[in-house]
């Protein structure tokens, strides 16, 4: 059993929010997973909706001699949260454990003795500490094999953050116990500048201990735990589930799915943001009748071709063929998609002209990619240069990362899936390579909650 101790002195960095979330996506995932709470708040049952009046038994008395009270083993007072996750609630009798046991032999080992009882019966412990340094935490540090410091990215917590490392450093030469220290980058908010000033400045000076996982600032994480729920059962398709489910990962010795570069290109959240809005920019042209074809690289006069459904709202073609063969043929180059962010806007005119003009090759290429409704199903087709692997998520499929994946044949040229759809409105995304990303070929889209563009698809 792993046991994970979820340590910081100071308060509102996110300890809690951090060992709930964690601990219920280490059960997600299929590893069954003990909660422990060792804060005498007892904010892990509150915010998994534990009734307080109704713990009879909590950690406290897993941890005392049978001369202070009814003792009772760890597993005798556990609740089952989910499948996988169960919880050892806390209340404020803890908070006399320290007075109870001072000037007691092998009062920093209760924890761990306690722990040993159970240590066949999980694959994870994640601990919850108090916000100070004291009996309670040295209990976890000693029964501990790894520490995760949360730092919300603020200027407060960067100045205690060297002290608390300092403190944990002296700990594991006092108590000489082998113990990996991580910290967490916690309550991030990519659209301040402090928070990027502060994340910078801890990549620069905690390098060895940082950590490649961040937990964004996400109203969803907020709410989770109002209703007494985690992230993911309240919201398993929020940024907040993903971040937790990175963190998890990269402590299976998994690398986080949303930090491989996308083409080998590393592009920062900023960055994301800023592309984001040139998407909104790219979108209020169309909407508002400024009569330009805007790409990735660039804006070119958009002639008129024949009339065609606005991208995303789909209408039933005649033939209820597919070949793309006759789009490429005669291609001598094409536009390059590796900006994965980018969405292709068109502006299409209200009528077509009497005769036809030459189809060029960027609208062999619009006319090909994008959605289609062939019948009773629909044709999502992209171009995604150099991806490995392209799955989509939305509605349709209850938002999941894994459950519809899309088929290139050659390894270039389009990626392709066919889906049942029924009548009615359907929001959905691209995961290339584990990263988000919006279709580059559908200019029917809306913002989401997490700022992001979602394309949207009318079916018929």
């Amino acid at each position: 059993m792993r046991i994970i101790a979820i340590i910081n002195q100071k308060g509102g960095c996110g300890k809690t929010t951090t060992s709930i979330n964690l601990a219920a996506c280490l059960a997600r995932l299929g590893h069954k997973t003990l909660l422990v709470d060792m804060d005498p708040q007892g904010h892990c049952g509150v915010g998994l909706a534990v009734p307080e009046e109704q713990i009879e038994r909590t950690v406290f008395d897993s941890l005392i001699d049978a001369g202070d009270g009814k003792v009772a083993k760890l597993n005798e007072l556990v609740w089952q949260i989910a499948s996988d996750f169960d919880l050892a609630p806390s209340n404020l009798k803890l908070a006399a454990f320290e007075q109870i046991f001072a000037g007691r032999i092998g009062r920093e080992d209760r924890l761990a003795k306690s722990l040993d009882s159970v240590r066949g019966n999980y694959e994870w412990c994640v601990i919850d500490c108090p916000p100070s340094v004291g009996l309670l935490t040295f209990n976890a540090l000693r029964a501990c094999d790894e520490v995760i410091v949360p730092v919300e990215t603020g200027y407060f917590s960067l100045h205690g953050l060297t002290k608390m490392m300092e403190t944990l450093e002296e700990l594991k030469e006092r108590y000489n116990k082998d113990v990996t220290i991580r910290v967490l980058p916690t309550l991030y908010d990519t659209r301040t500048k402090l928070a990027r000033e502060v994340l910078s400045e801890l990549r620069a000076k905690f390098r060895d201990y940082l950590m490649e996982s961040t937990v964004n600032f996400n109203t969803k994480l907020k709410e989770a735990a109002s209703f007494g729920q985690p992230i993911t059962e309240y919201d398993p398709g929020s940024r907040g589930y993903k971040d937790f489910v990175n963190l998890a990962r990269e402590l299976m010795g998994h690398r986080p799915v949303d930090v491989e570069p996308v083409n080998n290109e590393k592009l920062s959240r900023p960055a994301e943001l800023v592309q984001r809005a040139k998407q909104l920019a790219q979108l209020t042209n169309a909407q508002f009748g400024r009569g330009t074809v805007l790409f990735s690289g660039g804006s070119q006069p958009a002639s008129a071709p024949a009339p065609a459904p606005m991208a995303g709202r789909l209408a039933t073609p005649a033939a209820p063929s597919f070949d793309p063969t006759p789009a490429f043929a005669g291609m001598s180059s094409e536009p390059d998609y590796r900006s994965f962010g980018a969405t292709a806007v068109a502006e299409y005119p209200a009528a077509a002209p009497r005769v036809a003009e030459p189809r060029t090759t960027q609208q062999k290429i619009e006319d090909f990619y994008g959605v289609k409704q062939f019948g009773d199903e629909v044709i999502f087709a992209a171009r995604f240069d150099r991806a490995s692997k392209v799955l989509i998520a939305g509605d349709f499929n209850g938002w999941s990362a894994v459950a519809s994946p899309l088929q290139n044949a050659t390894g270039q040229g389009p990626w392709t899936i066919r889906l049942p759809l029924g009548p009615g409105r359907y929001r959905y995304r691209f995961i290339v390579d584990g990263r988000w990303v919006t279709d580059p070929h559908n200019t029917y889209v809306e913002t989401n909650q997490f700022g992001e563009l979602n394309n949207v698809v009318e079916v018929a």
